[in-house]
């Protein structure tokens, strides 16, 4: 019984998978006291939340759910904080299908502003909304990531956008861009910024970052909240 539920709540997080596998590793009576040892996940071309992920390997441990909620027919629950490890593998396809992902659109554009904001130079580059950007593609090369798209103004007049990075891990928790630059306007040179660090936050915690050609492979450790 708990299986069949464990496999529908995996289902309910992605808004389609094409193939999902999963293990559930524990004793009964541990299983039977709401409590899971150890979930191994793999999945293949899973979309969540609108983002496109080609491969994922995932494994669960120390889980809490709400059993007896489960044997009256209620949604799986996680009750505590679980840590998940694993890899995930992001083709630039993926990407340029997940551009249009609200979740991933307006994360970008959160970061262009920061790095608008961070250049200090408020007269020459004003802030952006997410109405005004549209991105349009992503190229991954070596180490380096390229984003292109446009900027509408006064709601005719579009401008061509392109941020340049490399990216590298700097420590498990955070990410370095460098050489970093963002062309916004023809008529002026662009914005260069020197070792940009981006606070992935203490629930994350990477081993691996490795970018090549039309490839990003991600591997490490994430704390999931209920």
């Amino acid at each position: 019984m708990v299986s069949p539920a464990v496999q529908l709540w995996l289902r309910s997080q992605v808004e389609a998978v094409e193939t999902l596998q999963f293990k559930l590793m524990g004793r009964d009576r541990q299983i039977l006291r709401g409590y899971i040892p150890t979930v191994s996940i793999a999945a293949r071309r899973a979309i969540y939340q609108g983002l496109h992920l080609s491969q994922i390997q995932l494994d669960g441990t120390n889980i809490r759910f709400n059993l007896t909620q489960v044997f009256k027919g209620k949604p799986l629950q996680l009750l505590e904080p679980v840590p998940v490890t694993g890899q995930l593998i992001l083709r630039e396809s993926d990407l340029q299908a997940s551009l249009d992902a609200p979740l991933l659109s307006n994360a970008l554009t959160d970061l262009l502003n920061t790095f608008i904001k961070s250049y200090n130079r408020p007269d020459q580059y004003p802030p952006l909304n997410e109405s005004e950007i549209n991105w349009q593609q992503i190229t991954i090369d070596g180490e380096r990531l390229t984003l292109k798209g446009t900027v509408t103004k006064e709601a005719t007049r579009e401008i061509p956008i392109m941020i340049d990075a490399g990216i590298q891990m700097a420590t498990p928790q955070q990410l370095r861009l460098h050489p970093l630059q963002i062309h916004i306007n023809a008529q002026q040179p662009p914005i260069t910024l020197e070792h940009f660090t981006i606070d992935l936050g203490s629930e994350v915690d990477l081993e691996e970052l490795t970018l090549t050609p039309g490839q990003l492979i991600c591997r490490g450790c994430i704390r999931v909240i209920p």
